[in-house]
């Protein structure tokens, strides 16, 4: 028997992970400083830790409800309504998941028939088209440019739309480019989701982390699509804890939505994951209730990071547009006369700095490479040491 004729024909088209690819070559290296992993640096702060720490101890050990605690997606209603000024009812349209990861794939199959086609941005994380793909859908990317601040303009995802279009995909603050949306475009395409009467998942994992004035130390404030006219009934908005709360292991996300789409959620979630653990789910609502202090001082280190990169890029003449959120920078390299895969392996195996690839996260990506400032300040200053040397020798 060939095993590889068994695999299911959906999945055989899909590639591994260029992240993880590349990272494999890291793990086998010695003194390797990495900008390419996107998380943070921090352990999640001892409050937040204590939390889960107490929850075992008092036995909670159990199974919760397929949804999540009660208790929990109270206290994302709360938040939510505070931070994003959208209100949603805990018992009905909030589901706990695990990661924001989970939430997307339960979101694609919950919407998608086959042949069904999704509108996103590209560079863009690398599990968007291949979640579209998995449940089925056709994955219609719209490539965002330098030019733009890698903004999405609502022009151009009008020129994609067609009578199979049913879903429009967003991340803003994006990974891997730091971009924000312009609210103006974000409204445009608000009415084009409304008038075509689509369906928008907004990822918004990195919503805390942006930047505003006094080089990025003083927040920004974020819009989300959801705010708009008409889009709070046709919206999957998505959030979680791994990024703003440095809790990327407790893997613990979250989907809020019109009770017809979390139900329909709730039913792929209940046979694949049953429930997300309880122990991350009690550090969650301490979280939420406790957290927004170590939150805002994590934000301003990562802006005096960002800021530190951009000055050593611009003096080693890499140009980089000002990331306005997220914990990424997309230097422009092509330059160099060296592709995308070519500059980081080169980098990686001449001065043992890893950055990722811009292909991997979509063609739009060739001539740039991602870099993560989510590093310890003197690391930081290290890679960026070797990164120079590197570039004087090209």
């Amino acid at each position: 028997m060939n095993l590889e004729d068994q695999i299911c024909h959906q999945l055989r088209g899909i590639p591994r992970s260029g992240i993880r690819d590349f990272f494999e070559l890291v793990q086998a290296k010695d003194d390797v400083i990495s900008l390419g992993v996107g998380e943070p640096d921090f352990a999640a702060p001892w409050h937040i830790r204590e939390a889960a720490i107490y929850s075992l101890e008092k036995g909670e050990t159990s199974y919760t409800s397929n949804l999540g605690l009660l208790s929990l997606r109270k206290a994302i209603s709360k938040y939510v309504d505070s931070y994003f000024h959208v209100s949603y009812d805990p018992a009905k349209e909030i589901i706990v998941t695990v990661g924001v990861s989970e939430a997307l794939d339960l979101a694609c199959r919950a919407l998608l028939n086959p042949g069904d086609e999704v509108i996103y941005h590209e560079p863009c994380y690398v599990s968007y088209s291949p979640s579209i793909v998995m449940a089925y859908g056709v994955a219609v990317p719209v490539e965002t440019r330098a030019e733009d601040n890698f903004a999405l303009r609502a022009a151009d995802v009008e020129k994609k739309i067609t009578d199979r279009t049913r879903v429009i995909m967003l991340n803003f603050p994006t990974n891997p480019t730091g971009a924000v949306e312009p609210p103006e475009e974000l409204e445009k395409i608000a009415k084009l989701a409304v008038e075509r009467d689509l369906i928008v998942i907004t990822d918004e994992i990195y919503s805390e982390i942006v930047y505003g004035e006094d080089n990025g130390i003083i927040p920004a404030k974020h819009t989300s699509i959801v705010t708009f006219p008409g889009m709070k009934e046709r919206t999957i908005f998505l959030h979680g804890f791994s990024k703003a709360f440095a809790m990327t292991g407790f893997r613990l996300g979250y989907a809020c939505a019109p009770h017809v789409l979390t139900e329909a959620m709730m039913k792929i979630h209940q046979y694949a994951m049953l429930c997300a653990p309880i122990t991350s789910q009690a550090a969650a609502i301490e979280a939420l209730e406790n957290g927004a202090p170590m939150m805002e001082e994590m934000r301003r280190s990562y802006a005096m990071r960002r800021n530190l990169l951009l000055k050593r890029f611009e003096e080693m003449g890499i140009p980089c547009f000002e990331p306005g959120g997220a914990f990424y920078a997309f230097p422009e390299i092509g330059k160099f006369g060296l592709s995308s895969k070519d500059f980081a392996f080169r980098l990686l195996e001449e001065e043992n700095v890893a950055v990722v690839p811009g292909t991997a996260f979509g063609k739009g990506g060739e001539g740039f490479v991602r870099c993560c400032y989510a590093t310890a300040m003197d690391q930081l200053e290290e890679a960026l040491n070797r990164m120079g040397r590197f570039i004087s020798r090209l």
